[in-house]
């Protein structure tokens, strides 16, 4: 590989030829040879965007010429619009706790096209990076990829999720089920019941996202190396957080403390708690599909999901529930992930918390997963599923916990001798409660009526 020489405060370094970052990214690369994974795209497109927002407010507030700032400005443009814009960052997540190294890949990247095209020497540390420190533009990058993924994305994702499981509920209303708690037969419910239920689960998780987004969207930007604001204006962070606003369509302001958005990751903590909520929901409704698609012989078989692939390399004509598979092991997934983001939140010692780029990683990671699965949960799961009224009937004409609403005509010690001896015998309930009760068929078929059972009440 053809090289360069580059320097920065160490000293010399040889860097590839063509690439467009410095000594300072080229040290890291070495460095850190941990994972092979850069930080997520969506981070470095907030960092670039950050650092669009910085040139603006610098230009505004007279830090730099308007021929640096617009170079600056024109640069990270090209760099958002570059389809190869991750060959430009290619340093390891797991790297200095800071994310100084990824914050100095993006101002080499940036002063090295700014520079080319502009008349001046654009320095990555003297105009890029002016009236920042890595330990403000870090955390604020993280708040702002993060708002950015959750209000375009995530909650958009979730929301068509509970549209869609609402509008199925709604179409299925007119089939009741045998309901199961303990896995064992319980009293009915109506498939609407179920799914109004999960969608009830979503729209809990959606409000939660809706507040963790109130706090994400605070920067720390304006704080610089320790939360004082050494060496930045005091109406930098205001303007930085204006000017971002523009840029992203997401309404960014100051951290009501930097210190504390510089010092903990407490913001980003619980975000994710309210993702691995969302995740706990989705694995109950994934499960709750997989049990009811059961079978279709052996199993509940209440339910028919889409056919989407071969499920067996050696049992033709088997079938698999992929997709609730898959938004299980999302779900999985994202718990695995808080619980890196808790552990990455304790290590806020004094003034700077040191796990930034690995708590990025993980709270954009579980961000993605969350919302992709929703869209394949709702369109190719919900949505398409069929239910199999024989199946329900079935299991429903030879519910004995139906006696449960003859409790207050009959008590409770009577019903359960009833119920066992449904059991034992393999027999209708309705025909044992006639045999055993003073009650005609027509007033047993009326209170063992399963639909009439879902409506509650005496």
């Amino acid at each position: 590989m053809k090289t360069r020489i580059e320097k920065d405060s160490m000293g010399p370094l040889e860097v590839p030829e063509n690439a467009l970052y410095g000594a300072q990214t080229q040290r890291a690369i070495n460095n850190f040879p941990i994972s092979g994974e850069s930080m997520p795209e969506s981070f470095i497109k907030a960092l670039i965007q950050l650092k669009a927002a910085a040139a603006k407010a610098n230009l505004e507030l007279e830090c730099i010429t308007p021929e640096i700032a617009g170079a600056i400005e024109n640069a990270c443009g090209e760099l958002l619009e570059d389809p190869k814009l991750m060959e430009h960052f290619p340093v390891d997540v797991y790297q200095t706790g800071s994310g100084t190294s990824s914050n100095m890949n993006a101002n080499e990247v940036i002063a090295t096209i700014a520079s080319r095209a502009s008349n001046e020497k654009i320095g990555p540390n003297d105009h890029v990076n002016f009236g920042q420190s890595s330990n403000d533009i870090i955390p604020s990058a993280i708040h702002a990829s993060a708002s950015i993924e959750l209000a375009k994305r995530l909650l958009p994702a979730v929301e068509h999720l509970k549209t869609t499981i609402t509008l199925k509920g709604e179409s299925l209303k007119e089939f009741t089920k045998t309901g199961r708690t303990h896995l064992m037969d319980a009293m009915p419910v109506r498939m609407d019941q179920t799914f109004h239920g999960w969608a009830a689960q979503l729209q809990d998780n959606i409000d939660n996202l809706k507040f963790a987004l109130t706090k994400t969207t605070k920067l720390a930007q304006g704080g610089t190396a320790v939360g004082t604001g050494i060496n930045a204006h005091p109406d930098f962070s205001r303007l930085v957080a204006q000017e971002l606003s523009k840029i992203t369509s997401v309404e960014f302001q100051p951290g009501d403390n930097f210190f504390a958005l510089i010092g903990s990751q407490d913001t980003i903590v619980a975000l994710s708690g309210a993702l691995k909520a969302t995740a706990v929901t989705y694995m109950k409704i994934a499960n709750d599909l997989r049990w009811m698609n059961s079978g279709p012989l052996a199993g509940l078989g209440e339910i028919t999901l889409e056919a989407l692939q071969p499920g067996s390399s050696i049992m033709p004509g088997k079938v698999n529930p992929v997709i609730p598979e898959a938004t299980a092991m999302v779900a999985a997934q994202v718990i695995g992930n808080d619980a890196a983001i808790t552990i990455g939140g304790q290590s806020g010692n004094f003034e700077l918390n040191v796990m930034l780029p690995m708590i990025a990683s993980n709270v954009l990671n579980s961000i993605k997963l969350l919302t992709n699965s929703a869209h394949l949960l709702a369109n190719k799961a919900i949505d398409t599923l069929e239910v199999n009224p024989d199946k329900l009937n079935e299991a429903l004409d030879r519910n004995p916990i139906l006696v449960t609403a003859l409790n207050p005509i009959i008590g409770y010690e009577k019903a359960a001798e009833i119920a066992k001896k449904a059991y034992k015998e393999g027999r209708p309930i309705i025909d044992v409660a006639a045999d055993e009760t003073d009650l005609s068929r027509e007033e047993l078929a009326q209170h063992l009526n399963p639909a009439k059972l879902t409506q509650g009440g005496l």
